[in-house]
């Protein structure tokens, strides 16, 4: 069993990341002392590992709750995987398209999508990423494990036609979708008992709606300053904004740095 004294989970936009979405240097020192003090950080996002290589990179940080928690690593190792079914995929790609909206497919090491509308570019602009390649049938031979729908609106609709879904509306261009019971919150629990940590104190920085599972499983909720209102309703602290060094200020609250 690893001998972690607590185990830190950082969402990313409006959160670790500054507003041109990278990591700054005071923040790579922070998750640098966090190591030196015994202290697992890890990422939780809604983006996948392809998207956020440089980003773990510059952080210094190797463990990621990733897609919602449908896919976790801990210190580069895969501890956990779940997939949508080609059909489920397929079925998906009939209502979005029936609906006027595009799709794009994820895994660990890949993203594809249906096609480049200005939604679509509009969606990965406003996190600071590339469009994907196209490729409307990625599902057919990849495995998948989330879906992200393009789209301003219509998130109604996709409730109920997929009650087996979880959908996170992760900003005013995309839904992130993810297989019911999947969260950020979920992985915390699930890397917490592949590593036997469960008795390890937790901390959860987030910002947005996605984040509510996130800190409602750790015993820590920090919501940054410039969070969603309902998240700060939920948080034990409530930290300064992202652009003016919140996470740095909570780790010092708390005396993890």
């Amino acid at each position: 069993m690893l001998d972690y004294q607590a185990i830190t989970f950082f969402d990313l936009d409006g959160t670790l990341l500054d507003a041109k979405s990278t990591i700054t240097p005071e923040v790579a020192e922070a998750m640098q002392k966090l190591k030196e003090n015994n202290i697992l950080p890890v990422i939780a996002t809604g983006r996948t590992e392809a998207e956020i290589k440089t980003i773990m990179q510059n952080a210094g940080i190797t463990s990621a709750v990733t897609m919602n928690g449908s896919f976790i690593s801990v210190e580069g190792q895969e501890v956990y995987s779940v997939h949508f079914s080609t059909e489920e995929c397929k079925k998906m790609h009939d209502h979005v398209q029936r609906q006027g909206h595009q799709l794009s497919y994820y895994n660990r090491e890949n993203i594809w999508c249906t096609d480049h509308s200005q939604t679509m570019i509009k969606a990965y602009d406003y996190i600071h990423s590339d469009v994907p390649p196209i490729n409307p049938y990625a599902f057919q031979d990849h495995p998948i494990n989330m879906l992200l729908i393009l789209s301003e609106s219509g998130d109604e609709y996709y409730h109920e036609n997929f009650p087996e879904f979880t959908f996170y509306r992760n900003g005013p261009y995309s839904i992130d979708t993810v297989k019911k019971g999947i969260s950020k919150g979920a992985g915390v629990q699930r890397l917490k008992e592949n590593l036997q940590l469960e008795h390890v104190p937790t901390f959860g920085f987030g910002d947005g709606p996605n984040d509510f599972a996130l800190l409602e499983a750790c015993d820590h909720k920090i919501a940054m300053g410039n969070a969603y209102d309902g998240l700060k309703d939920i948080a034990t602290f409530i930290t300064k904004n992202n652009t003016d060094h919140g996470i740095v200020h909570a780790l010092k609250h708390f005396d993890l740095i």
